[in-house]
């Protein structure tokens, strides 16, 4: 089935065919209809596979069927997500989708100043996307309204639950009005996400996509046993020998991705690096420019392993395994995106092995391991521009020395 074949809004279509988009992935095939009929809706889908497109595209077909007259500031369909960094891209979807639409979408979130927002408010809010925080601030400056909000929809809901969100969603409903659709997706599920979603939701049309199978079949993922020190090495050959790919690295900390920046730098290798420790305006740069393919490789913790939602990543780099296996599915899940091949490859030191253990038993598959030589290895390193590692250099430059010195006496 194509897009050009479903019994949406012709003004949708027409964005759909500018974006390329032709035929529904798994999950939009199987959400959108029971979207369109009203139907409340709780979807388990993995990171990459278009779910986003899958809540928004019923989503504002249904607000264009069904256009009402609402005052400055009431919205009509609510968005909540758990970054401002997911927030802006979760926007930007509907903004492209509703290009040719009269619809009033508006982005609210922290960490940068009020009044742009507050200018945005002045007329019917068709679709509200927020980060909790500053939605429930504006509610209490009456700057915005959700007492007949027709669509309540709760993306990346588990990552809510670990951002410490759920009394948050639970008050969201005490001004909600009793009767409104609500959209429930999740990238995983457990107890605590199923309790949540049957909270909220009323006999949801329930929807899981892939559940065995908890990475995207278009990503190849390996990973190298490598010496904790020696990673910068390995990252530094890997870029240089795909100029022209995309790289997304996920470091453990902050202060770790910036001297894995400042190695990548003396090697002659620019990046960017993004983490909590940045400014709001500085990660909305530097997603920018890695997304403009400006500069090619971005380096990043944990913290915004959903908040980069950038096409076209080849390689997601696993410089530091993740402390909790659910990580590296939402990691990986930045490249392989849609019907895009993609690459993981991940380094594990040896204190690093029970993460991979841990990481493995969560996937129900061990991960393909990389076999580097002893020699391949050894030249990896010592081949490496990096001054830091010069004394490995000199090392190895003394026993080849050494080496030559033995063989000429041998001779003699």
């Amino acid at each position: 089935m194509k897009f050009e074949d479903y019994h949406i809004d012709a003004r949708i279509k027409e964005s759909l065919m500018n974006l390329g988009f032709k035929r529904p992935t798994d999950i939009q095939f199987r959400a959108i209809p029971s979207i369109l009929n009203g139907e409340d809706v709780m979807a388990i889908a993995q990171t990459g596979t278009g779910k986003t497109a899958a809540f928004a595209i019923p989503a504002l077909h249904l607000l264009l069927q069904n256009k009402v007259e609402r005052e400055a500031g009431e919205v009509r369909c609510l968005v909540m997500l758990p970054t401002r960094e997911l927030a802006l891209q979760i926007a930007e979807v509907f903004e492209k989708l509703a290009q040719y639409t009269n619809l009033n979408i508006v982005c609210l979130h922290g960490g940068t100043s009020q009044d742009p927002q507050i200018a945005k408010l002045k007329r019917t809010v068709d679709v509200l996307v927020a980060t909790p925080g500053r939605m429930f601030d504006f509610i209490k400056q009456k700057h915005i309204k959700i007492t007949k909000t027709e669509l309540l929809i709760l993306d990346e809901a588990d990552q809510m639950l670990a951002l410490g969100f759920y009394k948050d969603i639970q008050d969201v409903l005490k001004f909600l009005p009793k009767i409104h659709q609500t959209l429930f997706f999740s990238a995983t599920i457990n107890t605590d996400i199923k309790d949540l979603a049957y909270s909220i939701v009323r006999n949801p049309i329930r929807i899981q996509i892939s559940p065995k199978d908890r990475i995207s079949r278009n990503i190849t993922h390996a990973v190298a046993f490598v010496e904790m020190d020696d990673k910068r090495a390995f990252l530094e050959r890997l870029v240089k020998e795909k100029p022209e790919s995309r790289f997304l690295v996920f470091v453990r900390t902050k202060v770790r991705v910036e001297r894995v920046a400042m190695a990548m730098a003396r090697v002659g290798i620019e990046s960017l690096t993004m983490h909590g420790g940045k400014e709001q305006e500085d990660r909305l740069q530097t997603l920018a420019a890695f997304k403009e393919g400006v500069i090619k490789v971005l380096i990043a913790t944990d913290v915004s392993a959903r908040g980069i939602h950038i096409d076209n990543v080849d390689y997601v780099i696993n410089y530091d395994l993740p402390d909790v296996p659910e990580n590296y599915v939402h990691r990986v899940g930045r490249t392989g995106r849609g019907v895009r091949k993609g690459f993981a490859f991940s380094f594990c030191s040896p204190e690093e092995k029970y993460l991979l253990k841990d990481i493995e038993g969560f996937l129900e598959n061990p991960i393909e391991v990389l076999s580097i030589s002893k020699n391949e290895y050894e030249e990896t390193v010592f081949l490496s521009e990096d001054d830091d590692n010069n004394w490995k250099k000199l090392i190895k430059e003394a026993e080849q020395e050494d080496e030559k010195v033995k063989k000429k006496k041998k001779k003699k």
